[in-house]
């Protein structure tokens, strides 16, 4: 008979184990896959990974996207943005966790370029970028023209060919730049700060020709809408076909549908210049010839109502003279009359003879002050008897008068009270006595006891 052995049950796996054998599962079975879903929980973080969940109506996934893929993002995610996500699922063993490695994420439904287009458009004008008020006027005639573009480009021919058809003498600076590509946009910013620092020029043209929106995207960058907004030259874009739009052709001071169009823009022609000379000067001596023709009209005008001035000058010299004759008579007449009124004031005044009235006076002033000395001796003599009469009042009131007479006053120390019987007292009170002259204290050894007030024996005849 043969014993069957019983199995024996198998090691348990540690948790680091288990996770190590689903991460090797997943990575065998699944790899790299492309899921569409909705982005919800997005959190960038300040070391430039992106995280965020994506999600359908039944489940949801963590997402990661490392800063080298995020960096290289078009548009800006967003919550609730249907996506397509291209990367790797994989196990996250310190948490246990199943999460979506993103290398590559695209908009469902929406060109990427075309989404980053729509949210920098959105945001830069929600700054002010593009309204028309912080737009500057392009110069009339500049005396300098810069340019940023290709070098070899048909864009640089076109803007070339326009400026010197139309004004040769135009001072031309070309910056060369590289319009697609990767590090176009921050070649493109260089340009423009280069071209601003330049002395001389006026107004900047920025563009290239024709492409796809890859190839145009440079001109959709920030830093080049940015770089636009603060130069200190008025720009124009130039960017592209007349269907084209870029960022760059909202800051711009001035859009041009073409480069070519941006030359015609900038410069006018040397043709149209002078006959805009020819028809000002034209105008200027017709207007000069009827200012003249209009001016010796009014001069024989004038001639014709101008008469001899000798006899205006007699007229006004007999008129003086009558002037004169007048005022001598007025101030005859007034002189007399002053003399006059003199007359009689003197005569007024010898009536009246003052000195007497002045001696008068001075006998009535000293009778007065006579009167008045005898007033006041006769008052300070009443006053002086009244403050006597109260001194003697007051003296006999004074209860200095009464210690004077052999009386003193008696207070208690400890709490200064008078003393006016034995019974206020008691033995070992400290007292103060009060004379008509200087005090003392003294301190109450005994008290005698009170006799009775004796009777009065009534006669016999009393009742």
């Amino acid at each position: 008979m043969v014993v069957a052995r019983p199995r024996r049950a198998p090691a348990p796996l540690s948790v680091s184990q288990l996770t190590a054998l689903v991460r090797g599962a997943l990575e065998r079975e699944i790899g790299h896959v492309l899921v569409s879903g909705e982005i919800s929980n997005l959190r960038p973080a300040a070391s430039g990974h992106v995280y965020f969940t994506l999600k359908d109506d039944r489940s949801q996934i963590r997402c990661v996207m490392f800063r080298s893929a995020a960096q290289l993002l078009v548009f800006r995610p967003a919550n609730g943005q249907e996506v397509v996500a291209r990367g790797r699922v994989d196990m996250y063993c310190e948490r246990g966790e199943v999460q979506l490695y993103v290398e590559v994420l695209e908009p469902q439904g929406h060109g990427a370029l075309q989404l980053a287009f729509e949210q920098l458009k959105a945001r830069l004008a929600g700054e002010g970028l593009f309204d028309d008020r912080r737009k500057r006027p392009l110069p009339f005639l500049p005396a300098g023209v810069g340019i940023a573009t290709a070098l070899g480009g048909a864009a640089l021919h076109d803007i070339l060919v326009i400026l010197r058809a139309r004004y040769p003498a135009l001072h031309v600076v070309v910056r060369p730049v590289r319009v697609q590509g990767v590090g176009a946009a921050d070649d493109i910013c260089q340009a423009i700060a280069d071209l601003n620092a330049y002395p001389g020029l006026d107004v900047l043209i920025v563009g290239r020709g024709g492409g796809s929106l890859e190839d145009l995207w440079s001109f959709n960058e920030e830093s080049v809408a940015r770089a636009i907004a603060a130069s200190r030259l008025p720009i124009v874009s130039a960017v592209g076909h007349e269907i084209d739009f870029t960022i760059a052709d909202f800051v711009a001071d001035a859009r041009a549908p073409t480069p070519t169009a941006a030359a015609e823009m900038v410069v006018p022609r040397l043709a149209d210049l002078r006959a805009v000379v020819e028809r000002a000067e034209y105008g200027l001596v017709r207007g000069l010839t009827r200012r003249v023709e209009r001016e010796r009209r009014h001069l024989a005008h004038v001639v014709q109502r101008l008469r001899d001035p000798r006899g205006r000058i007699r007229d006004l010299r007999a008129g003086t003279e009558a002037a004169t004759a007048r005022l001598d008579a007025a101030m005859r007449r007034s002189l007399g009359a002053a003399r006059l009124r003199l007359e009689a004031c003197a005569h007024r005044l010898l009536m009246q003879q003052p000195g007497r009235r002045v001696e008068e006076l001075a006998r009535t002033v000293a009778g007065l002050r006579h009167r008045l000395d005898l007033a006041v001796r006769r008052r300070l003599a009443a006053a002086q008897d009244d403050v006597a009469r109260a001194a003697g009042a007051l003296d006999d009131l004074s209860p200095l008068a009464v210690l004077r007479r052999g009386y003193s006053l008696v207070r208690r120390v400890s709490d200064g009270a008078i003393v006016r019987t034995s019974a206020d007292l008691a033995p070992g009170d400290d007292i103060d006595i009060s004379f008509a002259e200087g005090s003392t204290r003294a301190r109450v050894l005994a008290i005698p006891r009170r006799r009775p007030p004796r009777r009065v024996r009534q006669g016999a005849g009393g009742s």
